[in-house]
Formats: C-alpha cells, sequence, structure tokens
C-alpha cells in the first residue's frame, strides 16, 4: 500500500458545505462563462469536463489538449494541437464563447524577446485550431505582453487581463484590463491598469463570487502567489493575502482557479521553480489551501495552462433504487463482496453460495450528500464508505462526514460500459482494488490505475 499524500481535514470538509452555496456564483456552465461552474456532481448521463491548452516544457512552439473528467487525472486528447503561423505560443488561456467555438489567447514570443502581441485563435472541437490573428497590445512604450487571461463577467462581457511592461523597466509588469468591443472578439477597448494590485505582478487570474472579484496574482519580486479582492473588475484591488500565506511555496506562477463538483475550490500553478504543475484546494472561501499536490501523468510536461469546465452529454448512467452486482473492468470473474464489513474483491461464479451471492448485491440509491451522486447500500442498509482510505459498511449516523464519506461521483470507466467511483469529499480519489481489497486512492496517471478503478454495473447475483 502506497503512501497517501495529506487530505483536507474533516472540519474543512464540513465548514466547506455551510460557506459556499451554489446560489452564491455568479459564473456557470453556459457556454461563454469562465472561471467556474456551479457545484454538483453532474446528472446521469451527463459528464464534467475540464480542458487544459498547455505549452510544452520541451516546446514553446506548440500546445497539446489535455481533458480531464475529476480535474486531476488529465489524459492528451490531441499533442500539438495548435501551432501558430509564426512566433512561440506560451501561457494559452481557453474559453467556450457563446459562439460555440473555443479560443485561446497566448503571448506569441519566448521569455528573452520583446514582445508586443498576443495571439488568438480558435477551434470547434478542440482539437483543430486555426490562428486568428497577434493583436498589438496599445500600451505606450510596451516591452512585453505577457500571460493573457480570459475573464468572462456575469454580464457576459468578455475581457482579457495581460501583463504588460514597458521598454523603460522591461522585468517590471502590470496586469492590464482589455474587453471586447464585438461579439467576433476582433476589436478590444483601450487597455486599462487593473487598480491596486501595482507594478511587478504578472499572471493575473480572477474568479467572480457574488458580486466580489476574487484576485490570484504573482508578485514577481518575492515570486509568490498573492491574493486580493474588489468589488470591480478594475479595480480597486486589496491584496490580502501575501508571502507563503497558502503554503504553496515559491517559484510559483500561472495560477488557474476553478470550482470542483463538490463545491470546493482548485487552484492550479505552474511550479516551476521545480519542474512540477501543482494543484491545491480550498473548502472555506479561499482562506486556507491543502497541501499542493503534484497533477500525475503532466507533471514535468505541461507548462503554464488554465482550466474551463463544462457540462457535456454522454457521462455514465446508473440506475437508483436497484440492485446491482459490481464486476472489476479488468478482472472479469471477480465481483464486489462485502466480508466482515469489508469491501474485498473475490471471484464470484454461480456455483458461489447464497451467502456469498448476497454479500455480493448491492442497491444503488442517489448520494446522501448529492442527489446526483450514488450511495451504495447492503441487504442490512448499511452504506458503502471510506473509513482510513479503505472501503467499508457502515450504518448511517446521520452526520454530514457520513454523507460526503458515503457519497461517490460517477465517472465513465476504462472499460466499455464501466464506471469509476469518485470520492465525494476527497475529489480525485477512487474505489479501487489493491490487493483485492477495495480503497480509495488517489491516480497515479497510468492505465493500469483506471483500469483497476473501473467496475461494471452487473445484473445481481441475489
Amino acid at each position: 500500500m502506497t503512501t497517501r499524500p495529506p487530505a483536507p481535514s474533516r472540519r474543512a470538509l464540513l465548514r466547506a458545505m455551510a460557506v459556499l452555496p451554489a446560489a452564491a456564483l455568479v459564473l456557470g456552465e453556459a457556454p461563454g462563462l469562465l472561471g467556474t461552474a456551479l457545484a454538483a456532481a453532474p446528472a446521469a448521463g451527463s459528464a464534467t469536463r475540464y480542458t487544459i491548452v498547455p505549452f510544452l516544457n520541451s516546446n514553446d512552439g506548440t500546445v497539446n489538449v489535455y481533458q480531464s473528467d475529476d480535474a486531476t487525472d488529465f489524459r492528451l486528447l490531441q499533442s500539438s494541437a495548435y501551432t501558430p503561423p509564426s512566433n512561440r505560443i506560451r501561457d494559452a488561456s481557453v474559453f467556450k464563447h457563446t459562439d460555440g467555438y473555443y479560443y485561446v489567447t497566448y503571448t506569441t514570443h519566448t521569455w528573452q524577446d520583446a514582445s508586443t502581441t498576443i495571439g488568438f485563435a480558435r477551434s470547434s472541437d478542440r482539437v483543430n485550431w486555426t490562428f486568428l490573428y497577434d493583436y498589438t497590445v496599445p500600451v505606450t512604450g510596451l516591452s512585453r505582453a505577457w500571460a493573457p487571461e480570459w475573464f468572462v463577467d456575469s454580464d457576459g462581457s468578455v475581457n482579457v487581463i495581460v501583463s504588460c511592461s514597458v521598454t523603460s523597466d522591461e522585468w517590471i509588469f502590470t496586469p492590464y484590463l482589455l474587453k471586447a468591443t464585438n461579439s467576433a472578439l476582433t476589436a478590444w477597448s483601450s487597455p486599462v491598469a487593473l487598480s491596486g494590485i501595482g507594478a511587478n505582478h504578472i499572471d493575473t487570474y480572477i474568479v467572480k463570487v457574488g458580486s466580489t472579484y476574487h484576485a490570484f496574482t504573482k508578485n514577481e519580486t518575492a515570486k509568490y502567489i498573492e491574493y486580493g479582492t474588489a468589488s470591480s473588475l478594475a479595480g480597486p484591488y486589496t491584496i490580502t493575502r501575501t508571502g507563503d500565506w497558502a503554503g504553496w511555496g515559491s517559484y510559483r506562477e500561472g495560477p488557474s482557479v476553478i470550482r470542483l463538483d463538490n463545491g470546493a475550490w482548485r487552484i492550479f500553478f505552474d511550479g516551476y521553480g521545480d519542474g512540477n504543475y501543482y494543484y491545491s484546494d480550498s473548502y472555506d472561501s479561499f482562506a486556507t489551501w491543502s497541501a499542493p499536490k503534484a497533477l500525475p501523468g503532466i507533471s514535468g510536461t505541461a507548462r503554464h495552462f488554465t482550466v474551463i469546465k463544462e457540462t457535456v452529454t454522454g457521462g455514465p448512467t446508473l440506475t437508483k433504487n436497484a440492485t446491482r452486482s459490481f464486476r472489476s473492468g479488468n478482472y472479469t470473474t471477480r465481483y464486489w463482496q462485502e466480508q466482515s464489513a469489508l469491501l474485498n474483491l473475490p471471484v464470484v461464479t454461480s456455483s458461489s453460495t447464497t451467502a456469498e451471492k448476497q454479500a455480493s448485491t448491492f442497491t444503488v440509491v442517489a448520494g446522501l450528500a448529492d442527489a446526483n451522486a450514488y450511495s451504495i447500500r447492503d441487504a442490512a442498509g448499511n452504506y458503502l464508505r471510506h473509513y482510513s482510505f479503505r472501503g467499508r459498511f457502515d450504518a448511517n449516523d446521520g452526520t454530514a462526514t457520513f454523507a460526503k464519506d458515503a457519497t461517490f461521483i460517477a465517472r465513465t470507466g476504462s472499460a466499455s460500459g464501466s464506471v469509476r467511483f469518485e470520492s465525494y469529499n476527497y475529489p480525485g480519489y477512487y474505489l479501487r482494488h489493491y490487493n483485492y481489497q477495495l480503497r480509495v486512492e488517489q491516480p497515479d496517471g497510468t492505465d493500469l490505475f483506471r483500469q483497476d478503478s473501473s467496475f461494471v454495473a452487473a445484473t445481481a447475483w441475489a
């Protein structure tokens, strides 16, 4: 059994659900809204999809496209998906516009070179991209325009936050706001510096919750990601968190913040100082954050990206209030079976005893913590929950903690018709078999883990 990284405390998890009601959010899942999505597991037949378009540690002349259904395990959708006709592509930010197209904006030159333009491209399918234009940012004496980030406000306006420096001090960056003046995104307002953030900040990323704008921005001197708020997009912002306030460490850049299906906020950032790409979660309105973890699979490959979240069709469907047995996706003679309250994966066949068949039969019901998710009951009415990362059955004690421990979000499995069960309160952790025991563990980015965590809902044995 591998050592598990730190996870959010139960106290933080409980506090989260009280302070982050879905109604408090302004940005949502409709096309054109960027930065977050409403917090709820996807309905049956739908799936959550996260997309990133990073440039590569080995090549800043092209970008790959990756997607994930849990914001942790990103899989390659298309390599070298877009290569601009000239110059480079770094720090690509992506969003889906109301016209149905995905748009990226990006830095057009390497960090060593002067760069007065930002690039734009679009795609209908996230795989095939078309160059649109390079836009010269009209800042007097401009030396570099870096790290443009999309922001769609609650009024539907489309904005870009871009970090600019001038020739008199080419390494001191200030965030500027550009607002699209037409729906084609080909004309922009004059740039306005974001008030209150000040010079020497770069990679500013903004999310809006209620009427408040939350800015995450890198202090280019200290190399820490700082945090501030404002009541207007243009500011003035008040920076309230500096230094290593979140425990992420220094030499961090490129923050991107989204909301997970369980209501937590997740920040992604480039740990360029050590070559890893990290994520960290907050359950208390950005006040505290979990210890950063390296993203499996893409750390060391992907560089500076933003994340968009969508709800799409085609997700797994499990019939609720129905009895099922669950077969391993990669060990097809083995089934879930309750043994002394623990969930294991023995061989079950037609010649198994009646007791073994009954212990391998379960009832699927609506999730205790989220009706769009799922909970699993045994014949005695006890619920499958994780406890010390082990799958086990216990009586519902009526607490919010138990409800979350016993709730799982269905994600599409690796085998045809299979489902993966993601822990509701430990996002990115899945039920998987290990030594024929069912545990809740974090993916390592491998196909083997995805297979070990995939199960087919089969006709009940009893």
